[in-house]
């Protein structure tokens, strides 16, 4: 009974999250109700690799114990876990019951185990899960996430017509060099290990038979048949400003040498801040070489090699590199993953990544896209974009400043800033759409102004930076500036066309809009002049009321 005390009291001191529920249920708490909560913790559980979820009858929202009467029925206590396990697929109940008898009131605390990997658990047929405190149907992401951790791993599949003659001597070597900066207590030991222990003991074979893992980081260019039809290609393409196809080269196993090999292709040059502000004094590379390597070898490690695709890196030469890989993104998303910044506990290509750690190619304790963040802020450039939609992971970075302001802002105000405020801000340089809770949030801190969905840097932050020019830009002037140039033109010219009114004034209205948005704040400008008897339209032609 103690340890459920400490157990509850630990829970009250936390926060209210997708694997613990706080319910009153003063007199009873609804069967039907408490099943689907069974099925959305349980495979909240599994999400957030948590070793239980709790249900906590006899606390109200405001985590003040209130005391509950439900379930108070000794036999029919008793019975709940058969109850439930009655209604749930692979009949998974609670692991166990406790009651407390606090001074306030009985507090019963339900515990549920995660669902097992492969298995995402069903009340009634139904999956259930949780977005913050609110339950909902499990999403498809969430759902096929908890399915395919059941899958084989693809990557420790053991190729029996391989031998070590089909990897690559040079990559052997290499990957020595990489397993003892890794391992520097093993110095010694790795000298004396021939090339079938090393790669045993690197993971990279099992008990000496090469796996498909081997081939992709150390097999010989024709050794890529073996894991045929899936394919071992990371592929550089150049693009220009338009977009149009300038160069490309594909580069095949050993990957652990191709990543160096398209590393040497990116044009990586140096990016010169813009001059008249002495918080760009510098110039820096437009890529670190950790985001480009961060990267590449993620989509290594991520890559659903089951779909047959390749990696591809794009280089445009307006500034901006994209990487892609196929398969889905596992984790909840990349915010997520941020603001946790801890292990991911699900990986497609175990065996594969566990290898990569060893040579030091990559590590699992959650921390490389929160750096590739840190690093573009510092640099005061946009941050890393992600895009995944359509069973891929596409990573945009950035290699020049889009927003001075925003970059002015973030070098002044670094201090003031958070990353995941950084991150709301990054959207609004991009143009990216702001939740209605976010822009109340930035428009609070002062950070941003306008209307949705065409926000911008506020004149605060513009006042600050010394960039008013761009501010303007973007909020425009006011509407009776507008109509005294309508005014003007018709006063001058006489009647005119309403595409008059469109060429004068379109370079005048804020950046943010589109030229169909420009097209109905100029009609909205004549409409009200209109109103107001100074201006009058016959057929398609303006002119001033006498």
């Amino acid at each position: 009974m103690l340890n459920a005390i400490i157990q509850l009291s630990e829970l009250l001191d936390a926060n209210e999250n997708e694997v613990v529920e706080f319910k009153e249920a003063k007199t009873q708490y609804d069967f039907k109700k408490l099943c689907k909560y069974f099925s959305a913790l349980s495979n909240e559980a599994n999400l957030k690799a948590k070793a239980c979820a709790w249900l906590v009858l006899g606390v109200n929202d405001d985590k003040n114990i209130v005391g509950t009467q439900a379930y108070l029925d000794g036999a029919v206590l008793d019975k709940l876990k058969k109850d439930v396990a009655d209604r749930m697929t692979g009949r998974v109940t609670f692991t166990d019951i406790f009651e407390v008898n606090h001074p306030n009131g009985r507090v019963l605390m339900l515990q549920i185990p995660p669902a097992p990997q492969g298995m995402p658990i069903a009340s009634d047929g139904h999956f259930y899960g949780r977005d913050g405190s609110s339950l909902g149907a499990l999403n498809i992401n969430e759902l096929e996430t908890i399915r395919a951790s059941f899958e084989p791993d693809w990557s420790r599949h053991i190729i029996h017509d391989a031998d070590i003659e089909d990897l690559d001597p040079d990559a052997i070597a290499f990957a020595r060099q990489r397993f003892a900066e890794k391992n520097p207590k093993l110095i010694e030991d790795i000298k004396g290990w021939d090339d079938r222990q090393f790669l045993d003991k690197a993971k990279l074979t099992f008990k000496g038979q090469i796996t498909r893992t081997a081939i992709l980081l150390l097999g010989k260019s024709e050794s890529e048949y073996f894991i045929n039809p899936a394919s071992a290609k990371i592929t550089w393409i150049l693009k220009d400003k338009e977009g149009i196809e300038k160069d490309y080269e594909h580069y095949t196993c050993p990957l652990l040498l191709a990543v160096d090999e398209v590393f040497g292709k990116i044009r990586n040059l140096k990016y010169r801040y813009m001059q008249g502000n002495t918080l760009f004094p510098e110039e820096v590379e437009q890529y670190d070489p950790y985001l480009i390597r961060e990267s590449l070898n993620n989509a290594i490690a991520h890559q659903d090699y089951a779909r047959g695709g390749r990696i591809t890196l794009v280089e445009f030469e307006d500034g901006k590199l994209v990487i892609k890989n196929e398969g889905k993104f596992i984790p909840a998303s990349v915010e997520a993953v941020i603001k946790e910044d801890a292990p991911e506990h699900r990986y497609r290509n175990k065996f594969l990544v566990q290898a990569m750690v060893n040579l030091n190619m990559i590590d699992t304790i959650g921390s490389g896209i929160k750096k590739m963040f840190i690093i573009q802020r510092n640099k005061f450039f946009p941050l890393p974009e992600y895009d995944l939609t359509n069973n891929k992971v596409e990573v945009t970075i950035y290699g020049k400043v889009l927003d001075l302001a925003y970059a002015q802002k973030l070098a002044q105000s670094s201090d003031d800033l958070s990353l995941e405020d950084i991150m709301l801000l990054d959207k609004v340089q991009k143009g990216k759409l702001l939740t209605d809770t976010e822009a109340k949030y930035l428009k609070g801190r002062q950070l941003i102004e306008g209307r949705r969905p065409n926000y911008h840097i506020s004149k605060h932050i513009a006042e600050q930076t010394d960039d008013m020019a761009s501010y303007i830009k973007n909020k425009g002037f006011n509407n009776q500036y507008y109509k005294d140039v309508i005014l003007k033109c018709l006063e001058d010219f006489g009647p005119v066309k309403r595409a008059v009114f469109d060429d004068i004034l379109f370079d005048k209205l804020p950046e943010v809009l589109s030229e169909q948005q420009k097209k109905v704040k100029v009609r909205n400008l004549l409409q009200d002049l209109r109103k107001q008897d100074k201006i009058a339209v016959e057929g398609k032609t303006w002119k001033l009321k006498d």
